[in-house]
C-alpha cells in the first residue's frame, strides 16, 4: 500500500503556483456567470463544463501532489499532467472565445453585461495560466522526457481536440450524408481520431513503450499516413460541402441555413489546422528518430 508524504514544496514551486491561479480563476469565471444564470443553451453548457472540469481536476491534481500519492498511481504522472494542461488551454481558449461571441452581444444589447464580461476575463487569464504550464512542463531540446511532454505528444492533444471539435460541426452540418466524399473526409477525421487518442492513452498507461514495434519509426509511419489522409479531407471537404450553394445573405446566425454555413466553413478551416499540426508533427517525430543522436 502506497505512503503518504506530504510535499509543501509543490505548492510553492513555479508549478505550483501556476496551478494555484487555474484554480482561482476557473472558479471565479463560472461562480460569476453561474451567479447571474447566463448559461443557457449548448454553448453555454459548453462554457460552464470547461470552467468545472479544468477546476476539478486541476484541484484533484494539487491535492494528489501535496500528498505525495502521485507517483504511486499505475499510470505515467507526467504523460499525464502535460496531456491535462494542453487539454484545458486549448478548452480553455476555446471557451474565452465562445462565451463572450454568444453572451455578450445578446446581454449588452439589452442590460448591463459585466458579469460576462468580468467571467471571460477570467477565462482569458485562466487560459495564460494553463499555457505557462504548458511552457513549465514542456520537455526542452535534447531532454529525457515523457513523450506528451514533448513537442510531438502536446501535437497528439490537440490533434485529437481538433478532431472533437470537427466532429461537433460535422453533427450540425449533417452534409456529410449527402455525398460519398464527405463521407470519406469523415472516415478520415474518425480514423486520426482513433488512433491519436488511442496514442495518447496507451502513453499516460505506460503500455506505449512496451509495444514489441519500433515505437519512433512506427510514429512517424503513422503521421504519414495521417499527413495523406488530412490531405485528401482538406480538399474534398470544401469541395463537396459549397457544391452548388452560397453563404445566405443577411446570414442572421440563428438561422439553420447561416448555422450550417458557419459550420461547414469551421469544419474547413479546422481540417487545415489539424493538417498543419499533423505536419509539424511529422517534421518533429522524424527528428526524433532519425536525426536526434543519443547522448
Amino acid at each position: 500500500m502506497p505512503t503518504l508524504k506530504l510535499n509543501p514544496r509543490s505548492l510553492i514551486s513555479p508549478l505550483g503556483i501556476a496551478r494555484f491561479f487555474q484554480i482561482l480563476l476557473s472558479c471565479t469565471a463560472f461562480s460569476l456567470v453561474a451567479v447571474h444564470q447566463d448559461y443557457y443553451d449548448a454553448y453555454g453548457t459548453w462554457s460552464m463544463f470547461t470552467w468545472c472540469f479544468c477546476f476539478v481536476v486541476s484541484i484533484v491534481v494539487v491535492a494528489l501532489e501535496l500528498i505525495g500519492l502521485a507517483e504511486s498511481l499505475p499510470l505515467s504522472w507526467q504523460d499525464f499532467t502535460s496531456a491535462f494542461s494542453m487539454l484545458a488551454a486549448l478548452m480553455i481558449f476555446t471557451t474565452s472565445i465562445v462565451y463572450p461571441s454568444v453572451f455578450i452581444p445578446n446581454r449588452c444589447a439589452s442590460e448591463r453585461c459585466s458579469y460576462e464580461a468580468a467571467a471571460t476575463a477570467m477565462s482569458c487569464f485562466c487560459f495564460l495560466a494553463y499555457a505557462v504550464e504548458v511552457g513549465l512542463t514542456r520537455a526542452k531540446e535534447g531532454e529525457v522526457s515523457s513523450f506528451l511532454a514533448s513537442v510531438p505528444g502536446l501535437l497528439k492533444v490537440f490533434e485529437a481536440y481538433v478532431a472533437c471539435l470537427i466532429f461537433s460541426l460535422v453533427d450540425v452540418t449533417k452534409s456529410y450524408r449527402s455525398y460519398p466524399g464527405l463521407q470519406w473526409c469523415l472516415a478520415v477525421y474518425c480514423i486520426c481520431f482513433i488512433i491519436t487518442l488511442l496514442i495518447i492513452i496507451l502513453t499516460i498507461g505506460r503500455c506505449l513503450a512496451s509495444l514489441p514495434i519500433p515505437l519512433e519509426k512506427t510514429l512517424v509511419g503513422y503521421n504519414v499516413l495521417a499527413v495523406l489522409l488530412y490531405v485528401t479531407a482538406a480538399i474534398i471537404w470544401p469541395i463537396y460541402s459549397f457544391r452548388n450553394t452560397t453563404r445566405p445573405s443577411p446570414c442572421n446566425p440563428l438561422s439553420p441555413a447561416c448555422a450550417r454555413w458557419n459550420s461547414q466553413l469551421g469544419v474547413t478551416f479546422l481540417s487545415f489546422f489539424n493538417l498543419i499540426a499533423y505536419i509539424v508533427d511529422l517534421v518533429y517525430s522524424s527528428k526524433m528518430a532519425f536525426v536526434t543522436t543519443p547522448a
